[in-house]
């Protein structure tokens, strides 16, 4: 790092996103939000400080890794926070976070600010970014299939892949003919063959799922969600845009407007 760069990080990296006067802090509802630990969430903003350094001295572009790109969105719905005292107070200048136009030519540029942005981070901080928290190329592009989804109604079950999930059906159908044969009730073989007809809807829709999942991933990035942002001296715009929730974005030093008219979040 130059000495102008040091001086940008040290004001950065002392930057505190948690306001002690609120009971419920940034840190915290990262967690909740994001079902992390406490340790892993405070790296996790540690390394969105960095990649907020990493677009103030970028020359072409950077990318976030998601769970960066989850701080950044929840950073941007504390406006006072991001836009005053982060952008203005420390920064100097606007960091913007825009939608993606869509496209082959969209994902392939944020792929490309993504290898570039690991490889400027290696260039200042002298290490490769934690790969638990920046995943490679290909994971971060794919693996986008997320939902908000409420606890209290609904139950998060991890599903099987591979050849666990090919084995899933005929084994809970195995599973429940010999539930049948050794039963002499004819409550439970009802029973049983409740569950046989939801097992069969459960992985029809898992199959649903992964097809779409393995479609949407091929040749496309993903579902075509890469979100950017630009760096500017002037103006005093008070607005931004949480992006998709896959959580793709991107950061240009190029000097194009921002969000636009009409930004907002949840």
């Amino acid at each position: 790092m130059t000495n102008e760069e040091i001086k940008l990080w040290h004001k950065i990296s002392a930057f505190e996103l948690d306001d002690p006067a609120v009971d419920f802090k940034f840190s915290a509802r990262l967690a909740r939000e994001n079902g992390w630990t406490t340790a892993y969430t405070a790296r996790v903003i540690d390394e969105y400080k960095k990649f907020i350094f990493l677009c103030c001295v970028t020359e072409t572009g950077v990318t976030p890794s998601n769970p960066v790109d989850q701080a950044w969105h929840l950073h941007l719905t504390f406006t006072r926070s991001y836009w005053i005292d982060l952008c203005k107070n420390t920064l100097g200048r606007e960091i913007h976070h825009n939608p993606t136009k869509g496209g082959k030519r969209e994902a392939e540029k944020f792929d490309g600010f993504y290898t570039s942005s690991q490889s400027l981070y290696a260039n200042k901080f002298g290490t490769p970014p934690p790969a638990d928290i920046w995943q490679n190329n290909h994971e971060r592009f794919s693996d986008i299939n997320f939902r908000r989804v409420n606890l209290d109604r609904y139950w998060l079950v991890k599903k099987p892949e591979g050849l666990l999930l090919e084995l899933t059906l005929p084994t809970l159908l195995l599973s429940a003919g010999l539930f049948i044969q050794a039963s002499e009730s004819t409550i439970i073989p009802f029973l049983v063959f409740v569950v046989v007809v939801v097992a069969i809807g459960v992985y029809r829709d898992i199959n649903d799922t992964q097809n779409k999942r393995n479609h949407d991933g091929n040749g496309s990035g993903g579902d075509g969600c890469s979100v950017g942002c630009s760096t500017s001296h002037h103006g005093d715009h008070h607005g931004g845009d949480s992006g998709s929730s896959s959580g793709c974005s991107g950061c240009s030093s190029s000097g194009c407007s921002g969000c636009g008219g009409g930004c907002g979040g949840d």
